[in-house]
């Protein structure tokens, strides 16, 4: 173990080791002291965990609360306008990532029927559908274009618009919003307006969705009596921005690191069969969705640190992905490695719902971009690349990319 080690006063944010790899920071926090003192800017002593082993003790043990409404869960970065937190904050009802067992389990049962392999397996041709068309549309363009906007954003977009049964029209108020929400450092008043224009929204689309149900995801939910407005709200404010942020990320960024990994991307040309690993792997080397909160609510040992009662625990799964001990020769791309057991899609009550669906949009997405657009290229340099290190999600801002008459 790396015996050089100090105390870090708030969470290392510098994407100094390249686009795709932890900061370096953080990844020598990880070979130091898997689990680590943090030192918050607001002076609270809470802890990072960074080791595979300790993310996945942390995130199955419910007395790591996700609950904001039990104690202070301190901020590891400067959010301006924010003032200092001397209690708890409010639960926002339906909002069921912020919840512990049994109000998580109640909400979390609601959709569990909605996500199962089996309905998203049979969703698996009408995916593949939008991905195409979405693929024509922006094989019509002139090159260069932007991949974000042409693909990586519509594609999910489209799908959970469907799923949901939220107008696509729609997209534009509810796309800049969330991206407002997920800026780490907006201001705070910023961010709440953000957040308060979606909730407005999402707000008159339930009560519509009451009145008079169709045939998605929402209006299932909307049909149970014992699930209030606020509740209905909450919940389609989660799916909503989960369902499309995280997966256009992946295709984004995921696209990014083929083209700067041209053996990789090679690979998967010559055998489309091994795409379905190239997701799990891109999803272990990229960890979009990366820092993740809890408190502790008692004194709990969590190997070999004793993390004090009402400490804020920040969680890096990007680390725990890239954790030797876990994962062989971690920061290479490998497509040919069997990543099961990564961390992407969380540990515990808390896993992610969608992963199912998340996993058919990337193989579909990945499989046919790589197919339609053999001679896929970046338009600008990487470094030029406009990275989302200012985001709660991870990823590009815009991919610039170019190819050749013979893709059309």
């Amino acid at each position: 173990m790396n015996t050089e080690y100090s105390v870090p006063q708030g969470l290392p944010q510098q994407r100094d080791a390249g686009p795709f790899d932890p900061p370096t920071a953080i990844t020598r926090l990880r070979e130091a002291r898997p689990v680590s003192p943090l030192v918050f800017p607001d002076g609270h002593a809470g802890w990072l965990v960074t080791g595979y082993e300790a993310v996945r003790r942390l995130m199955a043990d419910t007395r790591f609360s996700s609950r904001q409404d039990l104690g202070i869960v301190h901020v590891p970065y400067e959010t301006p306008g924010m003032p200092v937190q001397t209690e708890p904050s409010p639960q926002t009802p339906g909002l069921f990532i912020a919840m512990d067992p049994p109000d998580h389990t109640r909400l979390r049962r609601k959709l569990t029927g909605a996500f199962t392999v089996k309905r998203m397996k049979q969703l698996e041709e009408h995916i593949v559908e939008i991905t195409e068309r979405q693929l024509d549309e922006m094989a019509a363009l002139t090159p260069p274009v932007d991949l974000v906007t042409a693909f990586a954003l519509p594609v999910p977009s489209l799908v959970i618009c469907e799923l949901l049964g939220v107008p696509y029209e729609d997209r534009a108020t509810f796309q800049v919003n969330t991206a407002k929400f997920l800026v780490r450092e907006q201001d705070l008043a910023e961010k709440m307006a953000a957040y308060g224009a979606m909730t407005a929204y999402l707000a008159d689309l339930v009560i519509r969705k009451r009145a008079e149900p169709g045939e998605d995801i929402l209006s299932d939910v909307a049909r149970d009596a014992d699930l209030s407005i606020e509740e209905l709200v909450g919940i389609a404010f989660l799916l909503l921005l989960a369902g499309h942020e995280t997966t256009a990320n992946m295709l984004a960024l995921g696209t990014f690191a083929l083209l700067e990994h041209p053996e990789q991307l090679a690979a998967l040309r010559a055998d489309p069969d091994l795409v379905p690993d190239a997701v799990e792997e891109l999803m272990r080397y990229l960890s979009v969705a990366d820092i993740f909160y809890r408190y502790a609510t008692e004194d709990i040992e969590l190997c070999g640190e004793t993390i004090g009662e009402g400490s804020t625990v920040v969680i890096s799964l990007l680390a725990a992905n890239r954790d030797p001990l876990r994962f062989h020769d971690p920061d290479r791309l490998d497509v040919y490695r069997t990543a099961r057991g990564h961390t992407s899609f969380g540990h515990g009550v808390h896993q992610c719902l969608g992963q199912q669906l998340a996993r058919i949009e990337m193989r579909a997405g990945f499989a046919a971009l790589i197919r339609r657009f053999p001679n896929l290229e970046l338009a600008v340099p990487a470094s030029e690349v406009p990275l989302r290190s200012d985001m709660n999600i991870y990823g590009v801002h815009a991919l610039p990319v170019t190819w050749t008459d013979a893709d059309r």
